[in-house]
């Protein structure tokens, strides 16, 4: 039960962090082997950006979890509590349609390139586990999502408290934090 606490708390950052290495690495070993050693690598440029490109996707489910994804704060200053909940939930499913969109379309791409075969040019790789990172990382993102509607409707029924904070909200909670860690 640890475990699964620990990676509900930590799956995306563990995996962000680990492209974020392997795509620094990768260019920072390119950028030696063209100026110091007077050779490239060939495959160096299309991990990096495999990389990038999961980073993206798995990053796109952490700004759900943590509840910095795009939205408009214009309706949430005009509503009290229970309604930011509310207009939350209410975004909250829309997006939930769209991630269940993504993730039926993405993997019939992703399927039928593994089917047909095709490997990226340098290393290799089916492309099809590329593109697989549309539909598992909007896959994560629906959980996320649905973790954030329990969580939401539980707060509707008084059973759980749950604050929808604007973006300037969670600015100034971040500038106080910060305040505090240099103390």
């Amino acid at each position: 039960m640890i475990v699964l606490k620990w990676l509900d708390d930590h799956f995306e950052e563990l995996f962000m962090i680990i492209f974020s290495v392997v795509m620094v690495a990768v260019i920072a070993l390119q950028v030696f082997m063209r100026y110091v050693m007077g050779a490239s690598l060939s495959w160096s440029e299309e991990l990096a950006r495999f990389c990038f490109i999961w980073l993206v996707y798995l990053g796109i489910s952490y700004g759900v979890k943590k509840q910095r994804h795009i939205k408009v704060d214009l309706v949430l200053l005009a509503l009290k509590d229970k309604g930011k909940v509310v207009m939350n939930i209410v975004a909250n499913l829309i997006f939930l349609a769209f991630a269940i969109f993504v993730i039926i379309y993405g993997y019939e791409i992703a399927s039928k390139l593994l089917t047909w075969g095709q490997q990226s040019p340098a290393l290799q790789i089916p492309m099809g586990l590329v593109y697989m990172a549309t539909p598992i990382g909007m896959g994560l993102t629906a959980i996320r999502i649905i973790q954030q509607l329990f969580k939401q409707v539980r707060t509707l029924f008084g059973k759980e408290y749950f604050e929808v904070k604007t973006l300037q909200e969670n600015v100034l909670a971040d500038e106080n934090a910060s305040k505090k860690g240099n103390k």
